[in-house]
């Protein structure tokens, strides 16, 4: 080897250094955009935007949120991917998009591991098993089980759609309880409670956000939550694991990605002005009302979170047979 090699190889440690210096100090050197796979007015938007509202003011550049639906995520995830590393392209998405695809999409169009890096788990939300009070005589879940297990074949439960949370959440408690309800998809959360709320299906899991004021008003009687503790929002209604059903633990979840590669500096500043902004007491306040917690943590946290829920649900789907449509 040539002095001048070995010269060269000796500097590149210093010299990737650095640049990751540089791209931390020059960031933001222009707007920042955050895409939502979804449109707007769902929790990855409602997420994105309180984020970007208060990174916004931090960071004195504008922070601008970009709707982009289409494939169940994969083309505002794709177009992620492809972006620069330097911290000016971040992507807010849900459990479906950074999760559930992936155990159920052999061919999805990106990698939420391999082309991203995990900036945070933002919130998390439960889903709750809600029935149709009308349609079904059961107030409590070894009731609700045992009405099920004497009407097999004559049940249905909505869901927002293939693939979707409240619809492995259902798979997931069918295989522990030993029932089998039909499975009614919808285009969405709110369509799947409209029709619930109907009797056209008996019973479903939903975010919880999507059915609280249903549950308060008396349309939709709750069975459950999925979280391992009560939540302050419906105090009087159990966990699915109180009913003896053990580690039933399910939420629904949003988190912060940036492009694969960014450099570890850029990344920590990214990670502390999201979750700076996530714990604002303002921030806080408006998205505990609608049912999410704050979780804010690193992402090396997240990223270890991530990759076990796309082995926990991957496990659901292979059980249940289940093919994306």
């Amino acid at each position: 080897m040539t002095i001048h090699r070995r010269a060269l190889l000796a500097a590149a440690p210093a010299t990737v250094l650095a640049c990751s210096a540089r791209a931390q100090d020059s960031w933001p050197s222009r707007p920042v955009t955050i895409l939502v796979p979804f449109v707007a007015g769902g929790p990855s938007d409602i997420v994105a935007r309180v984020i970007g509202q208060r990174m916004g003011t931090s960071i004195t550049q504008p922070v601008v949120v970009e709707n982009r639906p289409g494939a169940n995520g994969e083309v505002a995830g794709r177009a992620v991917a492809r972006a620069a590393p330097d911290g000016h392209t971040l992507f807010v998405g849900s459990i479906g998009v950074f999760a559930i695809n992936a155990a159920l999409r052999p061919n999805l169009g990106y990698d939420p591991v391999r082309e991203f890096s995990p900036v945070t788990l933002a919130v998390t939300t439960p889903n709750v098993l809600v029935v149709n009070p009308q349609r079904v005589p059961a107030s409590t879940l070894p009731e609700l089980i045992a009405w099920l297990k004497a009407n097999a074949g004559r049940t249905s439960y909505s869901t927002s759609g293939v693939g979707s949370s409240d619809h492995l959440t259902m798979e997931l408690f069918k295989q522990e309880t030993g029932t089998d309800p039909t499975h009614v998809p919808y285009t969405g959360g709110a369509a799947a409670a409209t029709d619930l709320i109907a009797g056209n299906v008996q019973l479903s899991f939903q975010n919880l956000g999507t059915v609280a004021a249903h549950i308060q008003g008396g349309r939709l009687k709750a069975i459950a939550v999925t979280s391992r503790e009560r939540h302050p929002i419906l105090p009087q209604v159990p966990t699915v694991i109180e009913n003896g059903i053990r580690d039933f633990e399910v939420t629904s979840w949003q988190a912060m990605m940036a492009p694969a590669n960014v450099p570890a500096p850029l990344l920590a500043r990214l990670n502390a002005e999201a979750t700076a902004a996530l714990k604002h007491p303002e921030s806080t306040q408006r998205l505990e009302q609608i049912g999410f917690t704050v979780v804010a943590n690193s992402p090396e946290a997240y990223g270890q979170f991530q990759r076990a829920e796309i082995e926990r649900w991957r496990r659901v789907v292979q059980t249940a047979g289940i093919r994306a449509e």
